[in-house]
């Protein structure tokens, strides 16, 4: 590998296409490679899991670890009661505290896949910043730090800019957001020694409004480091699909689901996502690159099954690939498929297909339906009123299909 600067982490942000903007690259390069170094990532708790579009933020804290640094991942148990307007064309609904709680549960488990937490130097922490902005006393707030923000620089960030542009309303809530989070970063600097905060390319005028309190306050140096906000090549964005997002956790999307997401990847972003979603290093994936055609396909599975190896386990993995595979062979008894069990065979068709989450409406499975989009065994079936009987299963399960990459079984009971 052609080292391009001295520190290991940036090497590797740098090669696998995670660098979009950093502040002062040279003396962030100097540090990581003479210190270990703190750096943080906040994630709000607005849903019981993440979904794919936070993965590229997972892995670079991923990859900070690895190359001997100190993760901190903050939970916004704190900012999610204001809401983040960046990227947002309205204002978030408001989660009580016990919805925040809930979530954030669900979400530390994503992290305890990719970081390994502890008490060593370089081990992971986890901290939530509703522990020091709920004790925040306003008039003291600003008091202390107003006279440290610009408003004239706070409307020109890209998240305000925009809402404003298109004459949308934004909440003087929602314009606090980003003082609040200067503040996480002026916290975590002053408790943790915390110098970087990192995030998608969405969060670089909240990141740069914390570096700028910081040095006003302290007249100390820290950082900032994006990421790209990342789409496929069709314009898609990442981990939308029409059937709604990808989620990380099991409770919300299923590990098959799961990996046929990363198995179905676009052609011309395979090789981008292996860099940016697996570990395998770049001398394979350069040669994964020589691949053209159906050959894709097999860079396709691999992708699928390191993602899923990561996020899941790697059973999930090893199970939905053979299940992948015995599909394609037409094997159609497969416990790999995901499962619904029912109480007794005679089933709707439509309800069928809604049972296994495949549709939501009653319209949306009779235009697949009609369409001759959906199978029984492998066998199209256009009849919408269709009732499937005892004689559709065998050994009490039967395949049901929506198009050509979703499948799935029915258990009688």
């Amino acid at each position: 590998m052609n080292k391009s600067m001295n520190s290991d982490f940036l090497n590797v942000m740098n090669e696998r296409g995670f660098i979009h903007q950093i502040t002062d690259k040279n003396n962030l390069d100097q540090e990581l490679s003479t210190n270990i170094m703190t750096g943080y990532i906040g994630f709000d708790c607005t849903a019981p899991s993440l979904h794919v579009g936070s993965l590229i933020q997972i892995m670079m804290l991923r990859w900070f670890q690895k190359t001997g640094h100190k993760p901190i991942v903050l939970m916004g148990g704190g900012t999610t009661k204001i809401g983040d307007p960046s990227g947002k064309d309205s204002a978030r609904p408001v989660l009580s505290s016990e919805n925040i709680e809930i979530n954030q549960n669900n979400i530390r488990t994503i992290f305890e896949k990719f970081l390994k937490f502890g008490l060593s130097k370089n081990d992971a922490i986890m901290v939530n910043n509703s522990e020091w902005l709920e004790k925040l006393n306003y008039v003291s707030f600003l008091r202390d730090f107003g006279s440290f923000f610009s408003v004239n620089k706070l409307i020109n960030l890209e998240s305000v800019k925009q809402r404003l542009d298109r004459e949308q309303n934004l909440s003087f809530l929602e314009f606090n957001y980003s003082l609040l989070q200067a503040y996480d970063f002026l916290h975590l600097y002053k408790n943790y020694g915390c110098k970087i905060q990192m995030g998608g390319s969405d969060q670089w005028g909240n990141i740069v409004t914390g570096l700028d309190l910081i040095r006003k306050k302290n007249s100390k140096q820290t950082f900032g480091f994006t990421s790209p906000l990342l789409t496929t090549s069709s314009g898609a964005k990442m981990g939308k699909t029409a059937n709604g997002a990808v989620w990380l956790n099991v409770e919300q999307l299923s590990d098959w689901d799961f990996w046929q997401y990363w198995r179905n990847t676009e052609d011309l972003d395979v090789i981008k996502f292996l860099k940016l979603f697996t570990e395998i290093p770049i001398t394979e994936i350069n040669k994964l690159e020589q691949l053209k055609g159906v050959e894709l396909n097999d860079a396709k599975i691999i992708l699928a099954n390191e993602v899923t190896k990561l996020c899941r386990s790697g059973e999930a993995a090893k199970k939905i690939s053979t299940s992948a595979s015995n599909l394609f062979n037409k094997i159609i008894d497969d416990e790999g498929l995901p499962t619904v069990n029912i109480s007794k065979p005679e089933i709707s068709f439509i309800n069928a297909l809604k049972d296994l989450n495949f549709l939501k409406t009653n319209g949306e499975a009779r235009r697949l339906i009609r369409g001759n989009g959906a199978k029984i065994n492998d066998i199209v079936v256009s009849d919408e009123n269709y009732i499937l009987k005892i004689d559709d299963f065998r050994n009490g399960k039967v395949k049901i299909s929506s198009g050509k990459k979703r499948h799935g079984l029915l258990i009688c009971s």
